[in-house]
Order: structure tokens, then sequence, then C-alpha cells
């Protein structure tokens, strides 16, 4: 629970001593102190945010509006941030117009919305490629350290292996809530170290903090794993698909997704499916083999499923994408397919975290082989075309691939929320847009403040 959130809202509903009492009580819950203690606290806090209040009164326009944030007035769940459809893709779009607003140089940017982002620097004669990739802990996960670990991890370096690149080391950003076991932390650790050893990429660097501080109570972890990589040629951006080229896909055994719908419906025994770092061994025997520069592009299969990998690819390339809906199936894990359709889950809509490869056919038979060489099942699935649209064959009958507004619901709450797109989500967007354009001018205008200083 934040609660210097509950304070800032309950401040202007209620008197000081009824917002007191309550957030004493709400602190009690948590911590083993007594009322007395408590009520210090809910006193030091409620002193703490109206001093913060006072910034709106503030005669400087340029200080208020640096410690105020542009209000969009739309939340995170109405617009479905983090749910892996039409609304989430929509606010990263409008994130990765502040990032491609700022006047430096990268070769990859978040505006490309591909898996990774690159930089291209010259070392003597030679042109080296650093891509680097960042990845949250499955929310549903934070009582299961070990597994939010391993699969965030592997998140991470799936997201350089499909650029290109080699991975070359690991970064952990933990954040354990104020009243969390510390062992969290270190089972945590030892999640993300096991694919470290698995795949011979050092874990070097990270930070560990405390959730908000002293202002949040319980015991949520919170975490992000980034990984580097190198590589001496271009990467295998989703922007260099072709018309021709076919679409290969690996079997995919899910990870953080699929443990999560495993755990919270009581079928644990398909946890075990998805600890494997198979993807990463495809990712090697393609870069082995010498494949990856004649490789026009490459993706893991998250973000949404295929339903939304596909569509992004589609436009933010303007190719056309036609894949087969038995091919597909048949590349993702028996019993996780099982899993998902006894639960109802369509597997086009969630993470299976395959590996999508998008090659001329000549190259993709090359690839079948480098693949199958390392035991990882790959087959092909559909093909590119220059329609610019992505589409699904299905019983001989084409359907558009379109994400939902949400990913398919694969745990009960998210069935009870739904997938479907709000009424306003139109004005949703309006509003979003407006936040964004405001976030970039007061990013213009502190730049320019700090360089005249």
């Amino acid at each position: 629970m934040d609660i210097e959130g509950f304070v800032r809202q309950a401040i202007n509903q209620n008197d000081e001593k009824s917002v007191e009492n309550s957030l004493r009580d709400k602190i009690l819950e948590y911590k083993n102190i007594n009322p007395e203690q408590a009520s210090k606290m809910a006193s030091a806090v409620i002193e703490e945010v109206k001093h913060t209040l006072k910034i709106e009164s503030h005669p400087d326009d340029f200080l208020r509006d640096l410690i105020n944030y542009p209000k969009a007035n739309v939340k995170m769940g109405e617009i479905g941030v983090g749910s892996r459809g039409e609304g989430d893709f929509f606010v990263h779009r409008r994130i990765a117009d502040i990032v491609s607003s700022t006047h430096t140089n990268a070769f990859i940017t978040p505006e490309a919305q591909d898996d990774g982002g690159v930089v291209k620097k010259s070392v003597g004669s030679n042109d080296i490629y650093v891509t680097t990739a960042v990845d949250g802990i499955h929310s549903r996960l934070s009582e299961y350290p070990f597994l939010g670990g391993f699969h965030v991890a592997r998140a991470s370096l799936r997201d350089v292996c499909v650029m290109g690149a080699d991975p070359v080391a690991i970064l952990s950003d933990l954040h354990l809530a104020d009243d969390g076991d510390v062992g969290k932390l270190f089972d945590f650790t030892a999640g993300v170290c096991a694919v470290s050893e698995l795949v011979n990429v050092p874990l070097v660097a990270g930070s560990t903090l405390r959730v908000g501080g002293d202002m949040v109570l319980g015991d949520r972890l919170v975490s992000a794993v980034g990984a580097v990589g190198i590589s001496e040629y271009a990467p295998t951006a989703r922007k260099r698909a072709e018309a021709g080229d076919v679409i290969l896909m690996t079997e995919g055994s899910g990870g953080g997704t699929i443990t999560t719908t495993a755990i919270y419906h009581g079928m644990f025994d398909v946890v075990n499916e998805t600890m494997d770092v198979s993807f990463i061994k495809a990712s090697e025997a393609i870069s082995a083999a010498g494949l990856l520069p004649e490789v026009h592009a490459m993706t893991d299969v998250t973000n949404g499923g295929l339903r939304g990998d596909a569509h992004e690819i589609a436009s933010t390339t303007g190719v056309g994408l036609t894949v087969f809906n038995d091919k597909i199936r048949e590349l993702i894990n028996p019993k996780v397919l099982e899993m998902l359709e006894k639960l109802d889950i369509d597997p086009l809509g969630v993470s299976v975290d395959s590996l999508m490869i998008i090659a001329p056919e000549d190259i993709g038979e090359e690839v079948k082989k480098a693949v199958s060489g390392a035991n990882v099942d790959i087959a092909e699935i559909g093909y590119v075309d220059d329609t610019g649209k992505a589409k699904l064959i299905r019983d001989g009958v084409e359907e558009a691939l379109t994400p939902l507004f949400r990913e398919a619901a694969y745990t009960k709450i998210k069935k009870v929320v739904g997938d479907t797109t709000p009424e306003d989500f139109e004005i949703m967007k309006e509003k979003v847009q407006k936040a964004a354009l405001a976030a970039i001018k007061k990013k213009d205008d502190v730049v320019k403040a700090v360089r005249e200083k």
C-alpha cells in the first residue's frame, strides 16, 4: 500500500485528524509497532505531503512546472499499460516519441518498437554495435522470486539475442517493499544467476532498494534485469523484413506469463516446462552458423503473443505478415497448449516465448538446419508480403491478426477485468497524446534552461 498516495487523495476529502487515524490503523495492519508509533508515522507523512502541496501556489511558473508532472487524467489500468494490447502499444509509442525528440545519436531507438536499442561505436577502423535491453519481473511473481528472476533474466537476454548481438553482461535492479522478507532478494538473485550460469553471461552490476522507501507498506517485489550485447554487424531490426521472406518460429514453452498462469490455476507441473534456455541456444546456433548478417529480422513472441508482435511488425515496417494457425500450434509446448486450451486462453494472445525469424527463403533453410542442430524445434509458419497487414490462416480461412485491447486473459482477475476496448478509448488517446507532448516541451524547456545557466 502506498501511504503517501493514500494521504494525497484523502487529505482533500477529509479532515486531517481523521486521515491520521485511518492511516494509523492501516500501518498497524502491516507493522508490529504500538499505536503511538504508528500515529507518529502517520502524522509525519501528512506533514510531508502538506509541504509538497504548497508548490501549487508558488509564484515561479518554471519551478512549479518542473516539480509537477503533466497529467493525462488517464489511469494505467484504464488504458491497459503493461497488458500488452492496443492501449499498451499506444502508450509505448508515445514514450518513443519523447525519446525520438531527444537530440542524441542512436542506431536503433524505441521509435522502432524493437526488442532492444542499439548504438554504433567506432573502435579503430571497425564499427561495433552495442545492444541494450531491459525487462521487468512479471508482477504476479512477487511471491515466487526465483521464478521471477529466472524468467526476467531470460527475457532480457532474449531481447539482446534477437537484435543479432552476442550477450556479454547482465544488470539487476531490485526493489522490495518495506515489509518484505530479505530472503526474497536472495531468491530472486539466485534465479537471475541460474540463467547467467546456464548461458555463461555474467551478472556484473545492480542496485537494491526498497519500493517507495518508507512510503509503501507490504512485501511487494518489483525489479528489472538489463542485458548488454555486442555485434560487429548491423542488428536484425524489424525494419529489414521484406516481401517474399519466410517466417520461421521455434518451439515456445512460455516464460513469466505461462508460469503465472500455471501457478494461479494450480497447474504446477506446467511451471517446469518453462525452465529452459532453448531460445538462447537457438540464437547462438544461428550466430555460430554465420547466418545473422543474412537474417532480416528476429523477435521473441512475447508482447501480447503473436497477435501483438505480428501487428507491431506490420505497423512499424509497412510489410504484411501471413501466418498459419496449425503450424503455430505445432510449435507450442504440448503441455502449455493443453493448459491454455483447458483454460480457454487464446494461444495467439499470450507470450509463448518462441523465437520468430524472418529471412529470405534460402537463408531460412539454413536457419532451420542450424537451430535443429542445437536440438530446438523450428518450422516455417508463414511468409512476408506487401499488404501492410498481419493475417492468420485458420482452417483455410483468412482473418485479420489484430491485438486485443489487452492480451488474452490468463488469470481469473484478468478475465474479470476483461479485454474489450473502452468506449472512450479515442478520448483517452487524445489525453495521453497531450500529456506526452507536454512532457516533450518540459524536457526541451529544462534542457534550454540548464544550458543557459
